[in-house]
């Protein structure tokens, strides 16, 4: 069929009115499930350390060869999830997610800054075990290198962008639900897939969570509204609960549970096994305590409204 030349001009007009889009990550987790969506709206550069970025660079090491300017920057990149053992380790969270992001900005620098650029941050900067709908004001407490590492990069970044008269959104989100996650969740999925991951005293512990597709829908809202906001579903799905879906989709066995008394021991010899251990003292009060964050000021400000994580699917 023959294309009317209007068509076809009316296309490239479209087109050429998408803004551009720097995403920083883009091979991460988060890139996989957002950057699809975000090109239905943005022309997008991806950048990140494997070969098939846009832009091919390891933001912890150097400053990356920009050539142009970008209207909006996405920054996921970072270090997360592991738990560090020596100093080095440590330090590799601040070398990523504290120099990654100083390298990212003298970079914009030089091409031009964006008018608006979004971090992705972590509730984890509040610190602590538990607590229940914690909002943006309170304190900064994070004291793990990676939460201190995600505390000095938006210090870094507030500061920056009121410098360059660039607008800031930062989200904090609660545990991420998509396709191929990492950390607790996908050791939790790979437990049940395997038929050894059990729940501890019913796996009634809450966590606030959120459907790693809503950060593609909250991007535009937060350039045009920056702030700091919380990212997260409204209800506050269980250990119990998560594991019936994952398990249901997996078409296993739902977990089992084991008591308290009995967990703290392996545990406690967890502790003496080192970073290959399944259980240990840290994973123990992560899998027992309740931690959830208020999501009101987004749902207001934003007039933002969370995709429900236990209607959704969590695998895939």
């Amino acid at each position: 069929m023959a294309t009317n030349p209007q068509d076809r001009q009316s296309g490239q007009s479209s087109l050429a009115k998408k803004e551009t889009l720097l995403f920083t990550g883009a091979s991460g987790f988060l890139g996989r499930n957002t950057i699809p969506l975000l090109r239905e709206r943005y022309a997008i550069t991806t950048l990140g350390r494997s070969q098939g970025n846009g832009i091919s660079t390891d933001l912890s090491k150097e400053q990356p060869p920009l050539t142009t300017r970008f209207d909006l920057v996405m920054h996921a990149a970072g270090k997360a999830h592991d738990i560090p053992y020596t100093a080095s380790q440590a330090n590799q969270f601040f070398d990523v997610n504290v120099q990654g992001t100083i390298n990212l900005c003298h970079a914009l620098e030089r091409v031009g800054v964006p008018r608006a650029l979004v971090y992705i941050s972590s509730v984890a900067v509040y610190g602590g075990d538990e607590g229940k709908d914690i909002t943006e004001d309170a304190p900064l407490a994070g004291t793990i290198p990676y939460a201190k590492s995600k505390i000095q990069a938006e210090q870094f970044l507030q500061q920056w962008c009121r410098e360059h008269n660039v607008a800031l959104g930062i989200l904090r989100p609660a545990l991420i639900v998509g396709s191929n996650p990492r950390g607790n969740l996908r050791a939790m999925i790979q437990g049940i897939r395997a038929g050894r991951y059990v729940h501890i005293a019913g796996g009634h512990a809450r966590k606030s969570a959120l459907m790693a597709s809503d950060i593609a829908q909250l991007f535009p809202l937060v350039v045009e509204n920056p702030g700091i906001y919380n990212i997260c579903d409204d209800t506050y799905p269980s250990f119990a609960e998560l594991g019936q879906i994952i398990a249901r989709e997996l078409g296993r066995p739902e977990p089992r549970s084991i008591p308290y008394w009995l967990a703290y021991r392996l545990a406690k010899i967890g502790d003496l096994m080192g970073s290959k251990a399944p259980l240990n003292s840290r994973k123990l009060r992560t899998m027992t305590r309740t931690l959830t964050f208020s999501n009101a000021h987004a749902r207001t400000t934003l007039h933002w409204t969370p995709t429900p994580v236990l209607h959704s699917t969590i695998i895939s």
